[in-house]
């Protein structure tokens, strides 16, 4: 019995990060792949964020030009850090 809650509550914890992103993919209009495995969230409202390959949200500068996995650049405007950072960690109770 504790061997079945113990493999339930880790099959819980695993899935708790993809709820989270899910949160952010949902709020996001488009989420573009960049070159070096970072994601641009682009929201309903024009702004942008950004998060690195490990799942950490990126500054973005005024203006900077990113590229996507398929060799586009995309000129950012905004920089929603504190919203794609809620985002990301809605669920995670801190």
């Amino acid at each position: 019995m504790i061997r079945k809650l113990s493999i339930l509550v880790l099959s819980m914890a695993a899935l708790a990060p993809a709820f989270a992103m899910d949160a952010a993919q949902s709020e996001a209009k488009q989420v573009i792949a960049l070159q070096n495995g970072e994601n641009l969230y682009i929201f309903k409202d024009g702004l942008m964020a950004k998060e690195s390959k490990f799942g950490r949200v990126i500054h973005l500068s005024k203006g900077e030009v990113v590229q996507t996995a398929d060799g586009k650049s995309i000129t950012t405007t905004g920089n929603e850090v504190a919203r794609l950072h809620f985002l990301l960690n809605k669920g995670h109770g801190n």
